[in-house]
């Protein structure tokens, strides 16, 4: 299957008038690590859609800084911090119209005529009634994944990044990195069902798993929800950090990775939440015995 790429786009938003071009306005609605550059790469070969080749805060004049005092850079755990979450939710913060500047000037598409702006961030999980409130027609793609594949993720490229170093203090006194990324992921899914609650009527709702097994069953969901994307196609050939292929179902490779401990720690955390997995059709794992 012949791979596509975000390259071919041949127009760009500086210097034209994309107020007057844009009738939607589509969020990725996803934690990070959930496959949601798959699904904002795919949305980008789109000839319907303007996108960025950054997510959505990395953008100068997007605020505020979700940064912890004391913490690298990047630090990716900012939900397990509630002066951060109360920062983020202050309307007061931001300049939107500001933004919504920057991010047209960015902004690269296939035909000049486009008609979708695409934007994804983590950030948009606590950020929906602003964003109705600021954008024209805003249209939300509500994505989750399995817990345990998205926390090993989050744990990988921590270590990756940082190493092995303290991790204790980035959770607030949860023990152990896998207890950090399960109590970040856990809290990513609980405004998820917050943000379905108050705004599912303006978007489509559906699991990373089902991207992966029903890609085209998502597309069509996809394509209802904005017509303009009559082109989409969800099984293609596209460059995602480590790997490089059709759309792929990675959880069973990532899943693998964990041993009884680091499951154990994760479980130390989903166990109270059982029902908030449940509600995403998700299970608690059992830990696999020694020897």
């Amino acid at each position: 299957m012949p791979r596509e790429s975000e390259e071919k786009a041949v127009v760009y938003g500086a210097g034209r008038d994309l107020a007057q071009t844009i009738r939607t306005h589509l969020f990725c609605v996803c934690p990070n690590h959930s496959g949601s550059t798959f699904l904002r790469r795919a949305l980008a070969t789109s000839e319907g859609t303007w996108n960025l080749r950054r997510e959505g805060q990395r953008t100068a004049h997007f605020w505020p800084s979700v940064a912890v005092p004391g913490f690298p850079r990047g630090h990716k755990f900012w939900t397990l911090h509630p002066d951060v979450l109360e920062r983020m939710a202050d309307p007061g913060r931001y300049d939107w119209a500001r933004t919504r500047k920057m991010w047209y000037f960015q902004a690269h598409a296939r035909r000049p005529d486009a008609s979708v702006f695409v934007a994804r961030s983590p950030r948009f999980l606590y950020l929906l009634p602003m964003l109705a409130e600021h954008f024209v027609n805003a249209r939300f793609l509500f994505m989750v994944r399995n817990p345990y594949a998205n926390s090993e993720g989050f744990c990988r490229a921590y270590r990756k990044q940082y190493g092995d170093g303290e991790t204790s203090a980035i959770g607030q006194g949860l023990d152990s990195l896998e207890a950090c990324a399960a109590t970040h992921v856990a809290n990513c899914l609980a405004q998820q069902r917050r943000n379905l609650e108050a705004f599912a009527e303006r978007g489509v709702f559906f699991t990373y798993e089902a991207m992966c097994a029903e890609p085209e069953r998502v597309a069509g969901a996809i394509q209802r929800l904005v017509p303009a994307l009559a082109d989409l196609n969800l099984r293609q050939r596209l460059a995602v950090r480590a790997y490089d292929e059709t759309l792929t179902d990675m959880n069973a490779r990532q899943i693998a990775r964990l041993d009884a401990e680091q499951i154990a720690a994760m479980n130390t955390v989903f166990r109270p939440r059982r029902e908030l997995l449940a509600h995403f059709g998700y299970e608690l794992m059992e830990v696999p015995r020694q020897g």
